[in-house]
């Protein structure tokens, strides 16, 4: 039996805000929280972790990596800050009021995007899986395959939550996947295809950054090195 007979739906986007993004903010996980962003950052000697404002894109709060680290996805689990970093297989634990490192943990991936459910850590590599781990003991409990259909959806990168999804961006894509984290089915697709034109020129400025305002029920992207964050709602597909 097909797993998911018909069409995937695409939704489209309306914007409804636009903010400044620090250009140079090569984004790689973002979420929301007691009304500021918090941010981290790539690239070899420029990877931090970064509190935000989010009206003027003002960096209040800023821990910079070492350089030898390549910082990747973000997640805020109860009062933690848990940041990936890209080959090395090393992630930060933070303090979130004060960025102060409390700890450090190995996992046996690349590290792309991170998120959790309320109960598990959820971990993206650039492949096709998702892996789930113990947030205390940083443990791999499984792997959820994301497949539409049958065909496998490769190049997950950084991830949200939202209402009882995973949300992913996938690399080189203008696209976001919204999978179900019990059938590791994509049952919908986000096309944001023509949001931040004024990065078209550069092929690393991808798309790559999802918030959700839980309280607020708001929706935010941005990309790599984009000039803008974007608050948008959904046009469902005609």
């Amino acid at each position: 039996m097909d797993p998911n007979p018909g069409p995937v739906p695409v939704y489209g986007y309306r914007v409804l805000n636009t903010y400044p993004h620090d250009p140079q903010a090569f984004t790689q996980g973002l979420l929301f929280h007691d009304g500021r962003l918090y941010e981290g950052t790539g690239l070899w000697g420029r990877s931090s972790l970064r509190a935000v404002d989010l009206e003027t894109g003002n960096v209040q709060q800023q821990h910079n990596l070492e350089q030898r680290y390549f910082g990747e996805g973000l997640t805020l689990w109860q009062d933690r800050l848990i940041q990936l970093t890209w080959r090395s297989r090393i992630g930060f634990v933070y303090d979130r009021a004060t960025f102060t490192l409390l700890q450090t943990f190995t996992y046996p991936t690349e590290g792309w995007g991170l998120t959790h459910d309320g109960q598990r850590l959820i971990l993206s590599d650039g492949s096709d899986r998702l892996s789930v781990l113990d947030p205390e003991t940083f443990q791999v409990l499984g792997q959820i395959p994301v497949r539409e259909g049958t065909t496998p959806i490769p190049r997950l990168n950084e991830l949200e939550y939202i209402k009882g999804e995973i949300w992913a961006n996938i690399w080189l894509d203008h696209r976001i996947a919204r999978i179900d984290p019990q059938t590791g089915q994509v049952v919908a697709w986000v096309n944001l295809a023509g949001l931040e034109p004024a990065v078209q020129d550069n092929p690393d400025a991808v798309l790559n950054g999802i918030a959700y305002d839980a309280e607020g029920d708001r929706l935010f992207v941005t990309g790599k090195l984009w000039t803008h964050l974007f608050e948008i709602d959904l046009v469902p597909p005609p």
